[in-house]
């Protein structure tokens, strides 16, 4: 038996909620047969999958689907072979819709360049992360990506209303709070799919006391394996550079809930000390040390009150990142100079032929402690 979610997606146009920008372009663009490749990226139930099925209906393109987690370069390659096949055959193109793109390696995905360029396939792609991390830059070049945000709650509402009506065709008696669904709306945090998962799984009792209980720890609006996991701790360390302790903390508390390893939060602390402090506040590369120690040896849940005491010192503390640039300014110098000798004077003479090429000869005057060719 099919799951709400799956027998719910649209199947025509005007049943289709939310992203309408994305969506007009897509879908004009398509009905008029002018072909793209295009990757959508957008949070889990936000209708990457929906739209991808919805353009299946509406073309005369033949469609094939592949899930990235469980598909590899033969299956891919087979599926172009084909595609390229049905083209000489038929004169009709394909989309290939690979759901999770992501999860391909650089190999799955350069067996994807020729075929996208030459036309053999029309590529849909689907991912929760970010393109521009998880794609190789060959193929982000030959498509477009269309970023898709989280439902809005008065779209979910609306997705909703129309679950509980199929829903409710198939049972003679069924209980619905007032309120349940907008509940369900707010809690499942723009996530169509999990507030769909939710009304099946509460139906035909939907109180709103049942859906409290559902949605307690059952979602978590922080994937740690996810692009939200570094849309978080970008927030953090950006609230702590800026020296917003409040912000600071209340995203320091939505790692912490969500159970984020306290290490990685103390190493993530521990390198903000070096890079964004430095040498404006020496203490702060000790407080954050510190820190890491404190949370490997007392580990959750005590170890917050370490987080929390470090996190507000460097938010407080004077801000300087000279250490770094001036890193990364020798770094620039050794990459366009070379790895050339250091002078004479600052090498040790071994033996004889050290001395007879000049190493360990005392400093000249006002000689340079860098290469010649760096002068």
């Amino acid at each position: 038996m099919k799951p709400l979610a799956e027998k719910l997606r649209p199947k025509q146009r005007d049943e289709w909620v939310g992203h309408s920008v994305v969506m007009n372009q897509v879908w004009d663009a398509f009905q008029q047969e002018r072909f793209f490749s295009f990757i959508l990226y957008g949070p889990p139930g936000s209708g990457k999958t929906s739209l991808a099925h919805l353009i299946k209906k509406s073309t005369r393109l033949r469609f094939f689907s592949l899930n990235a987690v469980t598909s590899g370069v033969k299956e891919l390659r087979s599926i172009i072979e084909e595609a390229k096949l049905w083209q000489q055959r038929q004169n009709l193109g394909s989309i290939l819709f690979i759901d999770e793109i992501h999860r391909f390696n650089k190999a799955q995905q350069d067996a994807l360049l020729n075929a996208v360029e030459r036309g053999d396939i029309i590529l849909i792609g689907a991912t929760t992360e970010n393109p521009s991390f998880e794609v190789i830059p060959a193929l982000l070049s030959r498509v477009r990506v269309f970023r898709l945000e989280a439902l809005s709650g008065e779209e979910i509402f609306l997705i909703l209303k129309r679950a509980v009506e199929n829903l409710s065709r198939s049972s003679e008696t069924f209980e619905i709070d007032e309120g349940a669904l907008e509940k369900i709306a707010e809690l499942c945090h723009g996530d169509a799919r999990l507030a769909l998962n939710a009304v099946e799984r509460l139906f035909p009792q939907i109180k709103l006391q049942r859906v409290e209980q559902y949605f307690e720890r059952k979602f978590l609006a922080y994937d740690k394996a996810g692009q939200n996991h570094y849309d978080v701790i970008s927030a953090f360390i950006k609230s702590m550079r800026a020296g917003e302790e409040g912000a600071a903390l209340y995203y320091l508390a939505r790692m912490w809930d969500a159970g984020e390893d306290p290490k990685f939060i103390a190493r993530r602390m521990l390198i903000f000390a070096s890079e964004d402090v430095g040498n404006a506040d020496l203490k702060a590369l000790a407080m954050a040390n510190a820190t890491r120690q404190a949370v490997e040896f007392v580990g959750r849940p005590e170890c917050f009150y370490a987080l929390s005491q470090a996190c507000s010192y460097l938010s407080r503390a004077p801000k300087s990142r000279e250490a770094g640039e001036k890193f990364q300014k020798a770094l620039d110098l050794v990459k366009k100079r070379g790895h050339q000798r250091p002078p004479n004077f600052l090498t040790n003479a071994v033996n004889s032929l050290d001395r007879k090429m000049g190493k360990g000869e005392t400093r000249k005057s006002n000689e340079s402690f860098l290469p010649k060719e760096n002068i």
